[in-house]
């Protein structure tokens, strides 16, 4: 059921309704029966469980990107330019 809130043209109260959408609104201050309005206020509105954005997709990377940017990091740090003799993973060995 909504929560509505209510604001009174009066006093400047602020009161909070459990209603359905069905019903009407409120018309009367609980303090000084001054008249009310209607104030649109912000909603607690939240997605749970899976098969949201947030919780499938939103702000963490997959196992996948993360392996993929570790090996490109360990091959960046290399010094060696593979043109040397010695054997390693970076070599060509065209220098034989």
């Amino acid at each position: 059921m909504p929560i509505y809130e209510y604001e009174c043209t009066a006093c400047g109260n602020v009161d909070e309704a459990f209603q359905k959408i069905s019903d009407a609104p409120l018309e009367k201050c609980t303090k000084c029966g001054g008249k009310l309005n209607k104030i649109v206020s912000h909603s607690s509105f939240h997605l749970k469980g899976s098969g949201w954005y947030v919780t499938d997709y939103g702000g963490s990377t997959s196992k996948v990107d993360k392996t993929s940017q570790e090996k490109s990091s360990t091959k960046s740090d290399s010094p060696c330019s593979g043109t040397c003799s010695q054997s390693c993973s970076s070599s060509n060995n065209k220098a034989e």
